[in-house]
């Protein structure tokens, strides 16, 4: 008998059809020789501090440094404390007894650094030796299972991706557990939490916040004359900004309705346009923000829904090429993308017989290729899998069409002494880019300042129709979007001023695509970042988090990078991972240390009239509101479910009985909603919703 271990029911559900295992039992699925089993996620996990003893949170316990870390099975929070999942020490006992009963294993968890770690903590929990081989597959169809079943890998040919996973995960429990326990133990709050990739995302929002906040915009004018041609007009502009009011009103003057313009350059280029590259899930997960206001753990929340469904390959892939064998699949695969109704009109001129061939490069193909959809006629989609669906879809026709074809235009003229030029461009064959026709892109081809549409020979002289001084200021760096804040966490070393730094970790970013949309969700739930309209910016408690911090290693982002190159090398075999341990060791205790020196300023205490007694003065400290007026007992936890009350919902509780919307509240259960905290009649805090609105009336 050999055992088959699934991520998740309904991948071993499909997996047991494919190879004839059809009766069902309590959590596998036995027959034709297999006994195909699942985990439910991580069923098993590093134990918390507690286990090794460490039970307080003071600085003589830190650093906690584990040796060995522990492995346990999943831990839940309850009101009881943190507690076994019950559904996983079940399911960890089902696969205890079909791995008993087998002689092989088969590894079928997603293939990947995560899927990786999942089988190889259950395996290493349970204390198992025998041998096991691995199902290595970008795709869920029932041909891609029988491929893979037929090419089973020796288990031991992924012993480095498992090594890169388990390092990454007890670096992460490391500067993780430690900084946050030393951040409350210097401030006295339990209520922060600091990680290896979290703090410096945190740092790179709030630095780009505090320059957005503080930037001081400066005018600048520039300097226009527009020139007729028959019907038609075009702007020209003079090519430098003028800094100082006077020097752009003395060039303004010298225009008169008199001036003639003399044109002496007149130059036209084809330019070609490249199609994109195939979809990693970063690129993606840009794309689905940008286009469709989808978060970056939606994206991947829907993705994966569309893997499991067999219609996409595998989403948590960082490569954005194919091999050479997978595009022999992909004029099949866009035949019938191109029937689609969404790109039936596209489909028309199509020309499959010459596809573009950028995305295909078998040495930039990482675990696994590019994204692509695998034929499998989309049923039953919800709108937000569509929408999702149809991107990746659309993005294979793009990258497989031609290249868009524009002609540019660039003509420049002097007028009284001074230059003035006008570029514009015009699509002649917009090839990849018809495929969406998006709004935004045909504006970009708009000539400078929607200037008109004339056009002039070299050497003529014009008479100048118009002219203009128009007064504009500069304007800082916008906030970070999802979309915009996943290419600085993509590309974090790029804007590193030291030069040999910056080339060192050039190529790097901080998270991998399979993580960063998690970074930033942790960020939401911990309250140090909000949205506004699509921009983030942090919170109160984010921005202070952020000033004790800033300055330490916990939220350098370039030495956030080159951890993530050194777990690439763990995988590559290249560095060995006790060395990369090793320094984690270290660079924890640094960080501790740094965090334990920190002095924070003691919260200011603030009063407000007491809303139940009407006489006594609320005291607003760091953990708690209370009333000073003996007897009336208010008391107000700055802790409500998951959310920390501010000093701004704590004004208006104490102010109008209710706060406003919060959002991400998050129930025992574990569900998510927006609502107000409210006061009940008894003064004990309570949810409030919202009212629904519409509605019919009765």
């Amino acid at each position: 008998m050999i055992a088959i271990i699934a991520e998740k029911p309904s991948v071993g559900q499909d997996i047991a059809r494919v190879v004839g295992a059809t009766e069902k039992m309590d959590g596998y699925i036995t027959g034709n020789g297999y006994m195909v089993t699942w985990a439910l996620g991580h069923l098993v996990s590093l134990a918390l501090p507690g286990t090794y003893g460490y039970t307080r949170t003071t600085a003589e316990d830190l650093p906690m440094i584990p040796e060995p870390f522990r492995l346990v099975p999943r831990q839940i929070r309850t009101d009881r404390g943190m507690v076994t999942d019950i559904a996983a020490g079940k399911q960890l006992k089902i696969i205890d007894e079909v791995f008993s009963k087998c002689d092989s294993i088969i590894v079928a968890t997603d293939a990947g650094r995560e899927g990786e770690l999942i089988f190889r903590w259950i395996y290493s929990y349970l204390g198992y030796t025998k041998p096991f081989r691995r199902l290595w597959i970008s795709s869920l169809t029932d041909e891609a299972i029988r491929e893979g079943m037929a090419n089973l890998r020796e288990g031991s040919g992924y012993d480095s991706l498992y090594a890169a996973a388990d390092s990454r995960a007890k670096a992460d429990w490391l500067v993780g557990m430690n900084a946050s326990r030393a951040l409350a133990t210097a401030s006295g709050s339990a209520n922060n939490s600091i990680g290896r990739v979290q703090t410096p995302t945190l740092a790179m929002i709030c630095a780009r916040f505090k320059e957005n906040r503080n930037f001081v915009s400066t005018p600048y004018w520039q300097l226009h004359i527009a020139l007729k041609k028959d019907d038609v007009h075009r702007q020209f502009f003079h090519p430098e900004d003028f800094r100082d009011k006077n020097g752009a009103e003395a060039a303004y003057r010298r225009i008169t309705s008199d001036s003639v313009v003399t044109i002496n350059k007149v130059e036209r280029k084809t330019v070609f346009q490249q199609a994109p590259l195939l979809y990693d899930l970063t690129a993606l997960q840009k794309d689905c923000n940008i286009h469709h206001d989808l978060s970056a753990d939606k994206t991947l929340s829907i993705a994966q829904s569309l893997y499991e469904k067999k219609l996409v390959s595998y989403p948590r892939t960082g490569s954005r090429y194919i091999p050479e064998d997978v595009m022999a699949h992909v004029p099949a695969l866009l035949e019938k993308v191109i029937t689609m109704p969404w790109f039936r009109e596209y489909g028309r001129t199509f020309d499959l017989s010459g596809l573009n061939t950028r995305s295909v490069d078998a040495t930039k193909v990482t675990d696994h290729h590019a994204l692509i959809v695998t034929g499998v006629v989309p049923e039953g989609l919800s709108e937000a899998e569509a929408v999702v669906y149809e991107m990746i879809a659309g993005r294979m026709l793009e990258a497989f069409s031609p290249r868009c074809e524009k002609e540019s235009l660039k003509m420049e003229c002097v007028c009284e002494g001074m230059d003035f030029r006008s570029q514009s461009a015009v699509i002649v064959n917009p090839g990849w880019r018809a495929v969406f026709s998006r709004k935004e892109d045909r504006e970009k081809d708009e000539p400078e300042g929607n200037g008109g549409t004339a056009v002039f020979a070299e050497g003529e002289e014009i008479p100048v129709m118009g002219y203009g001084l128009a007064q504009k200021k500069t304007l800082p760096r916008p906030l970070y979007t999802e979309a915009t804040l996943l290419t600085a966490m993509e590309n974090c070393g790029k804007e590193i001023a030291d030069g040999q730094a910056r080339e060192a970790v050039k190529e790097l970013g901080i998270g991998t695509p399979a993580t960063r949309a998690a970074i930033i969700t942790t960020l939401f739930k911990r309250d140090y970042i909000d949205r506004s309209g699509k921009s983030i910016r942090p919170t109160e408690k984010g921005l202070y988090l952020y000033e004790s911090v800033k300055g330490m290693m916990v939220a350098d982002a370039e030495l956030t990078g080159t951890w993530e190159k050194a777990l690439a090398q763990i995988e590559g075999h290249t560095l060995d991972p006790e060395s990369f341990m090793l320094s984690i060791r270290e660079y924890t205790g640094k960080v501790t240390g740094e965090i334990l020196r920190l002095k924070f300023p003691e919260p200011s205490s603030r009063a407000f009239t007491c809303p139940k007694c009407k006489t006594g003065n609320v005291i607003v400290k760091a953990k708690v509101a209370k009333c000073d007026h003996e007897g009336c007992g208010l008391l107000v936890f700055r802790r409500f479910l998951n959310k920390e009350l501010t000093d701004q919902h704590l004004e208006q509780l104490f102010s109008s009985g209710s706060t406003r919307l919060i959002k991400g509240v998050k129930g025992k259960k574990g569900a998510s909603f927006d609502a107000a905290v409210a006061f009940d009649a008894d003064f004990n805090l309570k949810l409030s919703f919202p009212k629904p609105k519409g509605g019919k009336g009765k």
